[in-house]
């Protein structure tokens, strides 16, 4: 396969890891001195931009976890005045008050980023690239699109709502990369099963899975299903989403732009660092943000991290898979949810007691919400249209707020199981 930059993505690791101590003073400088977050946190861990004379020096820099971003909502964690900022995003997921700005050169630096990773699956010029991302908070579709046009290939953005018109999309602008989650993709292929139509008579022939964990089975059953070769990708939208890392065709981890991001991997419990191949939670410090560095970015990712060389040339680390996370969040058709966050929708509904339990499962590749709560005795032993009523009213919060529409189940007070097996509110039933 291509590589798309070839001088940084094959640059020997002495080059590569001057470029990022450079880049790493660089970014402390700007942090230290411009974003008022970082100035005082650095001052308290008796830091100054002068005393980063080495990349071990990362490790006495203070971390950032995704609390300091939605502490300092709107603006404060940019770096440069706002009429600097031509791109503002907010993070999938249910706590919209983190915001991510973006300069003109970060947008640059995010194209060329994911041309990187999208080269590596094996993406060129001549490919017609199906991205069925719903774009709405997913920053995802954005940075898949902007990377494909920087390749050169023609890009077809088609809403991930409706599957025969993502069909028929594929079928008739002959499609050969599809970008989607690897359960939709999966759901993709058992609806052209259920039409009757053949995968093989498609012009499809990649696949390019990210929002969301997938498992080993799951690749070889959707490459079977449809015909094609799939790699996975990883992106943070706090961060940079897609564009971190992704898969070359030998899929034996994922290649880090590293000249970009300075990863760390460490124990969730201590913080400190583990030993290459280790698994532990990944934190990423940008080199290159203009418009908000971040500094030691806990992820809640689990991961672990290979030095070796690959045999397709490129000398940067590659990630392991991320199939499970250090904290309580859960991924949800790219959304990503926290039990808190359901909790603060759910009391905002008058006439719902604060208990509930969610199980995730996928049913035809697809993944569900299934909400059960506990609505007040008033509302309960009501008229079944006050339940009704009420119903509607949940989903159009978690619509409102999640961008997910649930099933859900109204029970009935103390119906829910309180014993400590009980307390567990997200229950995630899906083989990842």
């Amino acid at each position: 396969m291509p590589i798309w930059n070839r001088r940084c993505e094959t640059m020997d690791r002495e080059g590569l890891e001057q470029l990022q101590l450079e880049r790493l003073q660089a970014t402390v400088n700007r942090a230290y001195r411009n974003v008022r977050f970082y100035h005082q946190r650095l001052e308290e861990a008796g830091v100054e931009p002068e005393d980063v004379v080495a990349l071990g020096d990362i490790e006495r820099l203070p971390f950032t976890t995704r609390h300091d971003l939605t502490a300092a909502y709107p603006y404060q964690m940019l770096s440069v005045p706002l009429r600097q900022i031509v791109r503002i995003h907010t993070p999938a997921g249910a706590d919209e008050s983190a915001v991510v700005g973006y300069t003109r050169n970060d947008l640059r630096t995010w194209s060329e980023l994911v041309a990187r990773v999208i080269s590596a699956a094996g993406v060129t010029r001549h490919d017609v690239v199906q991205v069925t991302f719903g774009n709405g908070p997913l920053a995802g579709a954005f940075g898949m699109c902007q990377g494909a046009e920087r390749v050169g290939a023609s890009v077809v953005p088609v809403s991930a709502e409706n599957v025969e018109r993502q069909i028929k999309v594929l079928r008739d602008f002959r499609s050969t990369v599809l970008v989607c989650t690897a359960g939709h993709a999966t759901h993709l292929a058992r609806a052209m099963k259920r039409l009757g139509l053949d995968p093989s008579e498609t012009s499809l022939r990649l696949g390019l899975f990210g929002g969301e964990p997938f498992s080993e089975d799951t690749r070889r059953t959707v490459e079977s299903e449809l015909g094609i070769s799939a790699t996975d990708n990883y992106g943070l939208g706090e961060v940079l989403g897609p564009g971190v890392s992704g898969e070359c065709e030998h899929k034996s981890g994922l290649h880090v732009n590293e000249d970009h991001f300075l990863v760390e991997v460490v124990d969730p419990g201590s913080l400190q660092p583990v030993p290459a191949g280790q698994q532990g939670e990944l934190v990423i410090t940008t080199l290159s943000r203009e418009g908000m560095p971040l500094l030691r970015y806990r992820t809640g990712a689990l991961t672990s991290i290979d030095p070796n060389r690959c045999s397709c040339g490129r000398t940067t680390v590659r990630m392991s898979k991320v199939a499970a996370r250090s904290d309580d969040m859960v991924t949800v058709r790219g959304v990503n949810v926290f039990p808190h966050d359901i909790e603060g929708l759910l009391l905002e509904v008058e006439g719902v007691e604060p208990h509930y339990q969610v199980i995730i499962d996928r049913n035809d590749g697809l993944d569900e919400m299934i909400v059960m709560v506990e609505v007040s005795k008033a509302i309960f032993s009501d008229r079944l249209g006050g339940l009704v009523e009420l119903e509607e009213r949940i989903r159009e919060r978690f619509q409102y707020v999640l961008g997910l529409t649930p099933h859900l189940k109204l029970v009935e007070p103390m119906g829910l199981d309180r014993s400590p097996r009980g307390q567990n509110r997200i229950i995630d039933r899906r083989r990842l």
